[in-house]
């Protein structure tokens, strides 16, 4: 009989899905349509099959035939539970895959484990993921897979690589199966914070040369994007280390293996994470110092201005002034003398300005 310790193997909702969910659900208003298939680890080679019907999906467990049960779609709760009934799946296993959005967790109890993950995707436009959930449930002879929408077939890379395979059932045991899967979901992520990453050197680049609005908000998009695959990836770090040292007996020499390379794999992707981060953070701040520097070029200009007409607005004062006795209104050149030695002062001024390197601008291009 199962019994979990206090808070292991329960339902953890998220408040909100951790990206916009794919174009299937969509499609389907949230919850896609519920498919399933078996593929049975015969003594020859593995066989893909249609669901069987309950009494031989049954034998077959009786049998401790290994089974790998893959689910897409949890828009049919009665018949998820129909089957899952028939796997002899315990009724407390069943919220954490079927109840989502899902915290991202690696638990193991005994002789069970299981794990959820959300699987992210970037569909067209860079600044946009898409994300749906994947559960994944390992109990003695039984793996059970749960995509929120999947495509059709499920995890065909490995599903292909299983089918040509032959040989007895031990050289695939399910606890290997599981963790290739899940590095399978983690493996993925990689193209993604590459392309972020090619996208923020670009971003940073234009923002250096010629910094705009929109760069800042594409900067706040690719951060945001930064953040929460951060967010699920964060969770792992401690759980995974945790079942290692916890030192399950479901899980085989190959597959306690398997799991500490996807420890350092997590632990990696953290730090991809963070090192985007920091960029970001990094460009937001380029940024603010690039309109600064303009900012200062802008009253640079004004003040370069200012100084220059300020002693030719001085001259045009006084002889602007309305005093009767003034010699200089009766100069017959008076009004070309006083023309020509502001065009003096305002050359002086000039030439003055230009030696200490106020004509420089500095927010040209090099």
């Amino acid at each position: 009989m199962l019994r979990p310790a206090p808070r292991a193997l329960i339902s953890q909702r998220l408040e909100q899905r951790p990206a916009d969910p794919p174009s299937g659900l969509f499609v389907h208003g949230g919850r896609q349509p519920t498919r399933a298939e078996l593929i049975v680890f015969e003594a020859g080679r593995p066989v893909c099959r249609e669901l069987p019907e309950p009494s031989e999906l049954a034998a077959l467990r009786a049998a401790a035939t290994p089974l790998w049960l893959r689910i897409q779609g949890v828009g049919d709760r009665p018949q998820l539970d129909r089957i899952l009934d028939h796997c002899a799946v315990p009724e407390l296993l069943r919220p954490p895959l079927l109840e989502m959005p899902q915290r991202p967790r690696v638990e193991c109890l005994g002789e069970v484990v299981l794990v959820v993950l959300h699987r992210f995707r970037s569909p067209h436009d860079p600044t946009r993921l898409v994300s749906d959930q994947v559960g994944f449930l390992l109990l003695p002879g039984l793996l059970v897979t749960v995509e929120e929408a999947g495509t059709m077939p499920a995890f065909p890379t490995l599903t292909d690589w299983l089918l040509t395979m032959a040989g007895p059932v031990e050289d695939r045991d399910l606890d290997d199966i599981l963790h290739h899967l899940i590095d399978d979901l983690l493996d993925d992520l990689f193209p993604i914070l590459e392309h972020i990453s090619n996208r923020i050197d670009d971003l940073e680049e234009a923002t250096l040369r010629r910094p705009r609005p929109s760069q800042l908000t594409l900067a706040f998009q690719y951060r945001s994007n930064v953040r929460r695959i951060r967010r699920q990836i964060w969770p792992l770090r401690h759980q995974i280390r945790l079942m290692l040292r916890q030192h399950q007996s479901i899980l085989g020499p190959e597959a306690v293996g398997g799991f500490q390379d996807m420890a350092e794999l997590v632990e990696l992707l953290y730090e991809s994470t963070e090192a985007l981060r920091g960029h970001l953070d990094a460009i937001t701040e380029a940024y603010a110092a690039s309109i600064g520097n303009r900012m200062n070029q802008v009253m640079k200009t004004l003040t370069i201005l200012t100084s220059i007409f300020a002693p030719l607005t001085f001259i045009a004062g006084i002889y602007g002034m309305n005093f009767e006795f003034m010699p200089e209104l009766k100069w017959r050149h008076g009004y070309l003398y006083v023309l020509l030695l502001m065009a003096l002062v305002g050359l002086i001024q000039s030439y003055w300005l230009q030696r200490r390197g106020w004509f420089q601008d500095w927010t040209a291009q090099r």
